[in-house]
């Protein structure tokens, strides 16, 4: 019997490591700052027997360097949802997805389907969702009232309110005004016609802006310090200011939040989408998204990792977004088709340029 024992610990030993051996090698992550916590990867490694290397990343440097290379040297991206289908279309830098391979169970259903809505090409998913957040207004309420985009130009905010020169301020001042910018993706003329107004409403309202931001640090000490009082901003950032001054608060706009959604997505070449999938279903369990969650600030398309999010973090959430509907109400960014960053581009320089 003893032997028969040690026989058999023997054999689960050898199974067990060639388990190991074939789930491990190593996961080339192209991603976020943040988006792969230390603690997270540690964890997934020692679980795994797989070796996770991390690029950190953005939108634009993720289609380059996919671009450059085909879709290889990285196993898996997390491009934002909305910046998957014009350049798979273009380049070939993605390949679908094996959803057999993924546990959707650990997913928001409501955030799947947006997902699905956008990066689904030729019947075939190329992206999962992992964070999402949005883009509104922060306020120092002692100081001034705003309950839409155009409040920031009030003649007595006059210097004392920001916003970034990019694409998203372009958006938000186009829903309030009362237009859909992403219904006119696909009719050029009018969507020109669009952004040359709201360049020209941004133009008028420049005395009104302390500076256009780059970073997170400049808006944050700035509100800090009291020479901004209101800005156009993402939800994170407002809620780090709330919880070192109450008196200033996260606002959803009166027409709408935007809502970005960062995701999972396989390369065309990548080496390992074993690993890659292992880390999907790893970091998609509702305690390990809490951790990432804790990372970035960001709110997870896990299900039910609420219970292990910091209460405070939760409650901010709550109260900006009550319930699972609340984020149907949200401006979702749709796919950008080839030439609308162009027209956006050239606007942006007039609001730039402009007195």
């Amino acid at each position: 019997m003893k032997r028969l024992i040690a026989v058999c610990a023997a054999l689960v030993c050898t199974l067990f490591a060639g388990a190991s051996l074939a789930a491990g090698g190593t996961l080339r992550i192209l991603t976020w700052a943040d988006y792969a916590p230390r603690n997270v990867i540690a964890e997934f490694e020692r679980q795994t027997g797989i070796r996770v290397e991390v690029t950190i990343s953005n939108n634009e440097e993720m289609i380059s360097k996919l671009r450059a290379t085909g879709g290889a040297g990285y196993d898996l991206a997390q491009p934002s949802q909305d910046r998957i289908l014009g350049p798979q279309q273009e380049f070939g830098i993605y390949k679908p997805l094996d959803l057999s391979r993924v546990n959707l169970g650990q997913f928001r259903p409501s955030l799947l389907a947006i997902t699905r809505r956008t990066t689904t090409i030729g019947g075939k998913p190329y992206a999962l969702p992992y964070l999402f957040g949005t883009d509104g207004l922060v306020v120092n309420t002692k100081a001034a009232s705003v309950a839409d985009y155009p409040d920031l130009c009030k003649p007595a905010l006059r210097g004392k309110t920001a916003v970034r020169l990019k694409r998203p301020t372009l958006m938000a001042f186009a829903f309030a005004m009362g237009q859909d910018p992403f219904a006119l993706y696909g009719n050029i003329p009018a969507y020109t016609a669009l952004m040359n107004k709201v360049g020209a409403e941004l133009i008028a309202c420049k005395p009104n802006f302390k500076f256009f931001y780059d970073n997170k640090d400049q808006l944050l000490n700035a509100f800090r310090s009291g020479e901004v009082v209101a800005a156009m901003m993402w939800d994170t950032g407002g809620w780090t200011l709330n919880r070192e001054n109450p008196s200033i608060r996260f606002v959803v706009p009166r027409s709408g939040a935007l809502g970005w959604l960062d995701t999972f997505a396989l390369p065309a070449r990548g080496r390992n989408d074993a690993a890659a999938y292992a880390w999907i279903n790893f970091t998609m369990q509702p305690r390990i998204a809490a951790q990432i969650v804790q990372s970035v600030g960001s709110f997870s398309a896990a299900k039910g990792a609420e219970p292990f999010i910091d209460p405070k973090l939760k409650a901010q959430y709550s109260a900006a977004f009550p319930t699972e509907a609340s984020l149907d109400q949200i401006h979702w960014y749709p796919a950008i088709p080839a030439g609308l960053e162009q027209i956006e581009g050239r606007v942006l320089d007039r609001i730039k340029a402009a007195d």
